[in-house]
C-alpha cells in the first residue's frame, strides 16, 4: 500500500485516532490475518463468527503492524476506530484508489459472471504482466472477491501500479454495484448468468441482474466487454452509460472477438481468435472447452488495452492454471489422472466439468467423477443435484462417488437416470471415499473432484494430488 499516517486513515474511514500519534505511518501491506504482519503493516481487526480480530490485535503490533483498524479501542495498541470495521476497509481501498488516479493513471480491469472469474482474472494477468511489468499490475490468487477481499486486493497498489485487475463476486443483489463503487472500473466483463447462489438470489433474472451492475459501474468511457454467447448477457448492454463503448465475445458470428474453428482434444481447447484486425491461433493449455468464453473475455480486455493480436493469441496457448482447485491436472505416477476442480461448484460448472472428464477419459479410459455438494441452491437443491447425477449417465461416467448426504440427489438421479448397479456409489464422509478410491482407483483412470468449498472435498482433492509424490 501506499504510505498514510494514522490521521489518513482516520480521514479515510471517518474514524478516530486512539493511541497513535502523528508519527504512526503505515509503509507495510493491509492484512487481516495476524500471522500475516509484516513490519508497518495496517492488521484490520475483523470480527468473525468464531474468531474476533480484536482478539489478536495485541500480537499484530508485537508482529510489526503500525496501526489497527478496529471496530472498539484497543488498550495499548494503536488503532483507529471506526463503526464498521468491513465498511471501512472498503473505504480506505475507494480512497487509496482515487488517490493514485489523481497522481497517475492506474486502470482497472474487473471480471464478474457466475462461472470463470478467477480463471479469466487469471489469464489477464498473464496477458498483461509481460506488457506492462510484473510491479506495476495487481493480480490476486485465488477468489479475492468480496467486500474483504476486494479492498485487500486494491490496497496492493503502489506508487508503480498501473493496472489492477479484479474479480467481482456476489451473493446478494447490491455487492457488485458496491465492488465498482469501491473500485470503478475501466473494463469491466460479464462472463455469464448462470445458477450459482439461486438459494439467495430466487431467481436468474435477479443473478441477471445484479452481475448487471458491473456495465452500470464503468467508468464514463471505458469499456464493457459482454459474452455474446449468453442471452441474459449480452442483454446487458441496454445498461452501459452514454459514451461507454460495448464489445462483445463469443463463437456467434457477430462478436466483436471471436472463437473459429474450435476444436477439443485430450480435453485442450484449440480455435483461431478473429477480430477485425485479422486471425491468430490459440492451443489452450488450459484443460476444459468452457475456458474459450474465458480466454475470449481475457483476450477482449487485453486487446483494448493495447495488446497485439498475435501476442495476446501466443500468451493464452503458454497461459497456465494461477489458483488451486481449478480444473488443475496431475499425472500421478500410478497412472492415475487426477483432475482437480474442487474450489467451488454451481450446476453450470458441474457440467462443463463432468464433459471435460468424457473428453479427457474417452474410450480408452476410464471415467471416475468424485462429486460433493453444490452449496446455496435453495429450494431447487434437490432437482439441480439430481440433474448432474442424470449427466453424469448420459455421458457414460464409469463411476460416480457420491460424498455426503448434501450431495445425496446426485447418486439418486444416476440411479433413476439408468440401471447402473455398483457404478453409482455414495459414501457418508470423507474417510468412507478416502478407503473406497484406495481400494478402487487404478492405472489409467481419470479422476474428478468437484463440489463446492464449504464441503470440504477439496481435502480429497489435495490429498489424492499429494499421492502423485
Amino acid at each position: 500500500m501506499i504510505e498514510l499516517t494514522a490521521a489518513e486513515v482516520a480521514a479515510a474511514t471517518a474514524g478516530s485516532s486512539h493511541g497513535a500519534g502523528d508519527d504512526v505511518v503505515v509503509r507495510g501491506p493491509v492484512v487481516v490475518d495476524s500471522r500475516q504482519v509484516s513490519p508497518g503493516a495496517l492488521f484490520v481487526a475483523l470480527p468473525g463468527e468464531h474468531v474476533d480480530g480484536h482478539d489478536f490485535a495485541a500480537a499484530a503490533v508485537e508482529a510489526g503492524a503500525a496501526l489497527v483498524l478496529a471496530a472498539r479501542p484497543v488498550e495499548n495498541v494503536p488503532c483507529v476506530v471506526v463503526d464498521d470495521v468491513q465498511t471501512a476497509l472498503g473505504e480506505l481501498a475507494r480512497v487509496v484508489l482515487a488517490r493514485l488516479r489523481e497522481r497517475h493513471e492506474v486502470r482497472v480491469v474487473a471480471v464478474t459472471g457466475s462461472v470463470g472469474k478467477t480463471t479469466t482474472k487469471d489469464l489477464l494477468g498473464q496477458l498483461l504482466e509481460p506488457s506492462f511489468g510484473a510491479d506495476a499490475v495487481v493480480v490476486p490468487t485465488g477468489s479475492f472477491n468480496n467486500e474483504i477481499g476486494l479492498p485487500l486486493t486494491v490496497l496492493r497498489a503502489t506508487a508503480d501500479t498501473r493496472l489492477l485487475v479484479l474479480e467481482m463476486g456476489a451473493d446478494r443483489p447490491g455487492n457488485i454495484a458496491d465492488l465498482t463503487r469501491i473500485a470503478p472500473p475501466d473494463v469491466g466483463i460479464v462472463l455469464a448468468v448462470g445458477t450459482a447462489h439461486l438459494g439467495v438470489f430466487g431467481d436468474v433474472e435477479t443473478i441477471a441482474r445484479t452481475k448487471g451492475e458491473m456495465v452500470a459501474g464503468v467508468r464514463p468511457g471505458g469499456v464493457v466487454a459482454l459474452n455474446a454467447d449468453d442471452t441474459r448477457v449480452a442483454a446487458m448492454a441496454d445498461r452501459a452509460e452514454p459514451g461507454t463503448e460495448v464489445v462483445t465475445f463469443g463463437t456467434i458470428s457477430s462478436a466483436d472477438v471471436r472463437a473459429q474453428d474450435v476444436t477439443v482434444e485430450g480435453g485442450r481447447a484449440r480455435f483461431t481468435l478473429r477480430t477485425v484486425a485479422g486471425a491468430a491461433d490459440v492451443a489452450l493449455r488450459l484443460v476444459g472447452a468452457h475456458h474459450v468464453t474465458n480466454a475470449l473475455a481475457a483476450a477482449t480486455a487485453a486487446l483494448r488495452l493495447g495488446v497485439d493480436l498475435p501476442v495476446v493469441a501466443e500468451r493464452l496457448s503458454s497461459a497456465t492454471p494461477r489458483s488451486p482447485h481449478r480444473m488443475a491436472v496431475t499425472e500421478r505416477a500410478d497412472g492415475v489422472t487426477v483432475v482437480d476442480d474442487s474450489y467451488n461448484a454451481n450446476p453450470d460448472s458441474m457440467r462443463a466439468a463432468l464433459r471435460t472428464l468424457a473428453v479427457m477419459a474417452g474410450r480408452s479410459r476410464r471415467s471416475v467423477a468424485v462429486l460433493g455438494e453444490m452449496l446455496e441452491l435453495g429450494e431447487v437443491a434437490r432437482t439441480e443435484h439430481d440433474a448432474i447425477g442424470r449427466l453424469a449417465v448420459r455421458l457414460n461416467v464409469k463411476l460416480l462417488v457420491v460424498v455426503g448426504e448434501g450431495a445425496y440427489h446426485i447418486h439418486e438421479g444416476a440411479q433413476q437416470e439408468g440401471s447402473w448397479g455398483e457404478e453409482s456409489v455414495f459414501v457418508p464422509d470423507l474417510d468412507a471415499a478416502r478407503v473406497l478410491l484406495a481400494e478402487t482407483l487404478t492405472d489409467g483412470d481419470v479422476v474428478l473432484v468437484k463440489a463446492s468449498h464449504g464441503s470440504g472435498l477439496w481435502r480429497l482433492a489435495d490429498e489424492l494430488v499429494e499421492a502423485a509424490g
